[in-house]
């Protein structure tokens, strides 16, 4: 169940983390974000960011072996960066759909998972 927790909250946590990172280039798409100063654009991407640091930060410290959970850091790191990869392409997809999905960017998941089955060979 630690297991289950640890992703679900990495899944949220990459979503905030997503907006905190790249939203501001869809509100600026859009114009909402005209004539603001870059520091405020800063301040309310590290908003959000909060919000993904409130899930992320559990989600590591339940996922952990260190606190009895299933996970070594290495495989909380793959796992995450997995995830990240994967809420990225689907809010790319679904949000800035000027950015297709190519090829290459599906042989680059394929390295991705890899990379999580090696991580988990014993």
């Amino acid at each position: 169940m630690q297991g289950l927790w640890t992703v679900l909250l990495l899944v949220v946590s990459n979503i905030f983390m997503t907006f905190a990172w790249y939203g501001q280039l869809k509100l600026s798409e859009m114009h909402i974000t005209d004539g603001w100063p870059l520091i405020l654009i800063i301040l309310m991407s590290w908003g959000v960011a909060f919000l993904e640091y409130s899930a992320m930060v559990p989600a590591n410290r339940i996922g952990s072996n260190i606190n009895g959970g299933p996970f070594n850091l290495m495989q909380l790191k793959i796992i995450q960066e997995c995830i990240s990869l994967t809420v990225f392409t689907v809010i790319c997809a679904l949000v800035f759909k000027s950015q297709p999905i190519q090829w290459n960017h599906i042989a680059a998941f394929g390295c991705i998972i890899a990379a999580v089955f090696f991580c988990f060979l014993k």
